[in-house]
């Protein structure tokens, strides 16, 4: 777990942009929350415990630029709202904002509180967000990888690795825990996922960093896969979670869940508990965020359709719960009424 996207200051975040990986590694300056919005909403940073990672951040950071007493409280405050408008389905990012906001709050009022004492414990709250997430991705990994004893063909969609954390990573962080039990000898399928390639660009880099071997697929090839290639598990992270345990992740998520079904394979969530919005019933409620029309439209920058032809881009999709063998948390393995698989 050496690999993580941030890098703190104590006036700027430096910050691994990762819509230029594979080609380049460029560490950009995050100097305020405004520019960790545009970092945000544009997928320099991505995945759901990492967004919330990079707002808390931004916040501490906010709360060092000049002003008064009363002004930085108002900043940060109006920062927060910002944050959690940037993307709308990962909850963690609200929670993150949520938590930071509340210290905020509550420590304004301690008798002799100056601005910059309450800048520090403000750093010190995002600071433990940042290492209660390291720790979720280590306890994470070891119960995900408990569950397949002898299994060694696996598929994942996405990235869900370091990048998508604060350094660890959720399902890719356990085949890698795999990976380290076997002493190699486990076979990780990814999708590409489309239409912006993080398996592609982002998980085949993590895995081609470490040197464990995998195999790219298209996304219309993860049916065949699952059925055709001997798959025994397919792991996904999540970005929200509701009560009944239908799960909200990158879309095509849900496909995955019905080849897993038909292949009678478990379909296994790992994710932190940050991550389950015990607010919201089902997942009906949650809200999915669609994106510019042109990620779908173009690739690279380069047109893939004809001109003006209209098009649609949600960025996930719902999987039902009952179709969930189980979801991971750093607080253990929760199984639902999908792990007895072939009760269907």
């Amino acid at each position: 777990m050496t690999l993580e996207p941030f890098r703190l200051t104590r006036d700027r975040i430096l910050l691994l942009d990762q819509t230029l990986l594979p080609s380049r590694e460029v560490w950009i300056e995050i100097p305020d929350a405004v520019a960790m919005v545009e970092a945000i909403v544009s997928l320099r940073v991505r995945g759901a415990p990492a967004i919330g990672i990079a707002a808390a951040l931004a916040l501490a950071i906010e709360a060092t630029r000049g002003g008064d007493f009363a002004g930085r409280q108002t900043a940060v405050d109006r920062a927060g709202e910002r944050l959690v408008a940037a993307r709308p389905t990962a909850v963690n990012l609200a929670w993150a904002v949520e938590r930071v906001l509340r210290v905020a709050h509550a420590v304004a009022s301690e008798p002799g509180m100056t601005a910059e004492r309450w800048a520090d414990r403000i750093r010190e709250e995002a600071i433990a967000i940042w290492d209660e997430d390291r720790a979720a991705s280590r306890a994470m990994a070891e119960h995900a990888a408990s569950l397949f004893p002898t299994e060694r063909r696996f598929l994942t969609h996405c990235n869900t690795g370091a990048l998508a954390t604060g350094g660890g990573g959720t399902a890719l962080a356990a085949l890698r825990e795999l990976h380290r039990r076997r002493g190699g000898g486990i076979e990780i399928w990814m999708t590409e996922t489309r239409p912006l390639f993080q398996g592609a660009r982002l998980t085949a880099w993590e895995l081609a960093r470490e040197g464990i071997p995998g195999w790219l697929i298209a996304d219309s090839a993860a049916a065949h896969t699952i059925l055709r290639e001997g798959i025994e598990g397919v792991l996904v992270g999540a970005d929200r979670i509701a009560r009944n345990g239908d799960t909200a992740n990158k879309i095509g998520t849900l496909g995955l869940a019905l080849a897993a079904r038909e292949a009678k394979i478990p379909l296994i969530v790992v994710a932190p508990s940050s991550t389950v919005d015990l607010s919201l019933e089902s997942g009906e409620e949650i809200r999915i965020e669609e994106r510019n029309p042109a990620e779908v439209t173009h690739a690279g920058g380069v047109p893939t359709a004809p001109s003006g032809f209209a098009a649609r881009n949600p960025a996930f999709d719902v999987t039902p719960g009952a179709w969930i063998a189980a979801i991971v948390t750093e607080r253990g393995i929760s199984r639902g009424p999908a792990h007895a698989l072939g009760d269907r």
